[in-house]
Parts: C-alpha cells; structure tokens; sequence
C-alpha cells in the first residue's frame, strides 16, 4: 500500500484543503495516509514552514501549497475515472 503524508500545522487553510482532498481520493482509493505537525519538530519547521501543505508519497515530495486532485490520482498510479 502506497505511503501519502501530509505535513502541516494547526490553522493553516491550505493544509485543511489538502487535507479534505486527501480524504476525498481515500474514498476511491486506498494508501496510508499520515499527517505531520510541522510545529512538533525544529527541523520540519525549518524545511516546510514557508511551503506548506507539503504532501509526501512514499517519501518522495509531491506536492507543496496547492494538491492537485487528478495529478495526485496519477502519481499514485490509479486514474479515476467516472
């Protein structure tokens, strides 16, 4: 099963959306899907804080700011169609 993580903070809209849109690709498809709270960790602070929602799939970066609904469907390699 695919690996999708999405790294984030508490009152980030951006990271709600991602996170909405992750939930609703879950409900076609199945992947682990993680979360992160980047404001638990130095280090994630410093690497995301200015990029976020950042979203990881099977540790490679996919995506940052803005997730892609189709695109993300494609990179896990399960087009949806209607």
């Amino acid at each position: 099963m695919r690996t999708v993580v999405l790294y984030g903070r508490a009152g980030c809209c951006l990271c709600d959306e991602a996170r909405a849109m992750l939930e609703r690709v879950r409900t076609r498809h199945a992947f682990d899907l993680r979360e992160r709270d980047i404001d638990g960790d130095d280090d994630l602070l410093r690497a995301y804080l200015e990029r976020i929602p950042v979203v990881t799939i099977d540790g490679d970066e996919a995506f940052e700011l803005f997730v892609d609904e189709p695109e993300l469907e494609r990179r896990l390699g399960m087009v949806h169609t209607r």
